[in-house]
């Protein structure tokens, strides 16, 4: 029997080859047991998945019996999955409002993982390349750098916002688009069974009559599947609205190239001081013609780029074409996918001033100024207009920033509204290597998300509050001042870090650089399906639970073994047999028989 993984992947080639296909037996592959370790490879290392959902359904236990029950519940279509418990989280635009979050037990989130990975190879193919949101290989990065080649010279900016996107698909339109694809009635029951499972919030059940809830493993992917109509539409007005220019170049800059034709006509007859005179005016000439616009405004162009629910619009034409373009896409996603654009929301907005898309400022730039390439090695190399009509991405510092600054208490505001660092005191119980650790992750995180930045110098400032912030956070801790605490971890070298102790000897872990954090490399940001991009190998899960042999005890043969899980091994104290054991192996699993596991949780 050929591994699951190298039959998806197989689905996969043939969608790319043929857009058309539609799939009929895909049930069946939810029923073979070496997907279910592919997908706990996916899912045990996440930082929820211990996270427990209305029961006590945990990534603990993991075992090949779980697997033959799950197995046989869909065989025989008895599997319902139990309702998502929802919390909140708070949003992190820095308004203070939260958005609801569903976490699903961990079997519910197991099926799903499994369901999105037969669903992805069918679907990945379909998807166009204007969409970039929960795709293998695409992030928000992919989608910035697509934005910055394409848009360039935009006249206007559509900024789309949908109300209350993922709350509002419509489960009878999304399960028939999905049907348009996946003649499987079984998998489409199995979908409705997950859009239909309800919600629990202070402990009373809520049917859920739309949306997919976030927070479950397989709701981007249908989210995707829905929002590919939009992506369509999008595409039929492109087709319909683009129109080429009349001509290449504006009757201005046609006069002038032929004013420097005819200056170049009598330059090659005339001599000694005539033609001085006439190369002095060819340069004169020359410099007006970088001053003159050069391409024809006449052609009239859309461009489209989608990252989950958000999405933008360039246009080269006239506001009222942006106006037009705004109205038909209200009415399409009222009446087909029956949601609701905002209408405060849905901006139009002049190329010339900033819009927001993902977190960045964007506009075009309006600059003649010109510039001599690099490149000077290359014969007939001339100074040239770079800049104008560039797409420019930019750090929104204050609605971003300094927001997450203060957010997280790491400044106040002096009168005069400038920002000085002041200590964390939710930090100061931390080690010192936990706080230096603390603050360098979220300056590499912030400067690297916006690695891609035209204004990118400016988090200079940003950094410096940081370390500032943390070492008021380390005197506050020890009660003394910046100073002593630079002397103390100084290196010799001009740069202080916090020295620890390793296997292989002392380390220091050093106050992050905000420049070596822009790492423009391996920016994309989202997990990639194994059987697409590596084949199938076998699991180490499968391998480990099929010895049968306990890694506790060393007991081995028939019997019952399960995965034992822990959230983090830094955790552990080392009291116990066990926990000594995954320190030793640097495991956040461990294969234990069922007296070992049970006598662990007792």
């Amino acid at each position: 029997m050929k591994p699951t993984m190298e039959i998806l992947d197989r689905i996969s080639k043939n969608s790319i080859a043929n857009k058309e296909e539609i799939f009929t037996r895909l049930y069946r592959y939810l029923l073979r047991p070496d997907i279910y370790f592919e997908a706990y490879k996916h899912l045990y290392a996440n930082s929820g998945a211990a996270t427990k959902g209305v029961n006590n359904d945990t990534v603990d236990g993991f075992s090949e019996e779980k697997i033959a029950k799950i197995i046989q519940s869909l065989k025989d279509e008895t599997y319902e999955p139990v309702p998502v418990r929802r919390t909140y989280i708070e949003k992190q635009n820095g308004n203070g409002k939260k958005r609801p979050l569903g976490i699903p037990s961990f079997t519910d989130k197991l099926i799903q993982e499994t369901l999105r990975m037969v669903l992805e190879s069918v679907y990945e193919s379909v998807f166009l390349d204007c969409s970039h949101g929960f795709r293998p290989k695409r992030s928000c990065h992919t989608a910035l750098k697509s934005l910055k080649m394409e848009f360039n010279g935009a006249k206007w900016f559509v900024e789309g916002d949908i109300k209350g996107c993922f709350d509002n698909i419509d489960h009878t339109i999304l399960v028939g688009l999905i049907s348009q694809k996946v003649k499987d009635t079984k998998v489409i029951k199995l979908i409705y069974k997950f859009l239909k499972a309800g919600y629990m919030e202070d402990c009373k059940y809520h049917k859920t009559h739309s949306g997919t809830p976030q927070g479950g493993i397989i709701s981007p992917l249908l989210a995707n599947i829905y929002l590919h109509e939009l992506d369509k539409f999008a595409l039929k007005l492109k087709t319909d609205f683009d129109k080429p220019r009349d001509t290449k170049f504006t009757p201005e800059y046609q006069q002038v190239i032929k004013e420097r034709r005819k200056l170049q006509s009598l330059i090659n007859k005339a001599e000694g001081n005539d033609r001085q005179k006439l190369l002095e005016e060819y340069k004169t000439t020359r410099a007006k013609m970088l001053q003159t616009p050069c391409v024809s405004q006449t052609d009239k162009v859309i461009k489209y780029i989608r990252y989950a629910d958000d999405f933008i619009i360039g246009v080269k034409g006239n506001r009222e074409d942006c106006r037009l373009i705004k109205d038909k896409l209200t009415q399409f996603i009222k009446n087909t996918l029956k949601m609701e654009l905002s209408d405060e929301k849905t901006l139009i907005t002049h190329s010339n001033e900033k819009a927001r898309f993902l977190g960045y400022d964007i506009c075009v730039k309006r600059d003649n100024r010109t510039i001599k390439p690099v490149n000077v090695g290359t014969a007939g190399i001339k100074t040239r207009r770079t800049f104008n009509g560039k797409l420019s991405l930019a750090v929104p510092l204050t609605d971003k920033i300094h927001k997450f600054l203060f957010s997280k208490g790491i400044v106040e505001q002096k009168r005069d509204g400038t920002l000085f660092p002041i200590h964390r005191k939710n930090l100061v119980n931390l080690t010192n290597l936990e706080i230096v650790s603390t603050y360098n992750a979220e300056l590499r995180g912030i400067c690297n998300f916006y690695n891609l930045a035209s204004n990118y110098y400016k988090l200079n400032y940003f950094a410096y509050l940081m370390e500032y912030s943390c070492l008021k956070t380390l005197a506050g801790k020890h009660k003394t001042t910046i100073a002593k605490i630079k002397n103390k971890f100084k290196d010799g070298k001009g740069k202080w870090g916090i020295p620890y102790e390793t296997k292989v000897g002392k380390r220091r872990c050093y106050f992050a650089d905000y420049a070596d954090c822009k790492n423009t490399k391996n920016v994309t940001d989202t997990v990639t399906v194994a059987s697409i991009l590596y084949g199938y190998t076998r699991n180490t899960f499968e391998g480990r639970l099929k010895a049968k042999e306990c890694e506790l005890c060393g007991k081995s043969g028939n019997g019952h073994y399960e995965l034992h899980h822990v959230n983090k091994v830094k955790n552990l104290k080392g009291k116990e047999a066990w926990e000594r054991a995954m320190i030793a192996k640097r495991r956040k699993t461990m294969v234990l028989c069922f007296e070992c596991h049970h006598n662990i949780h007792d």
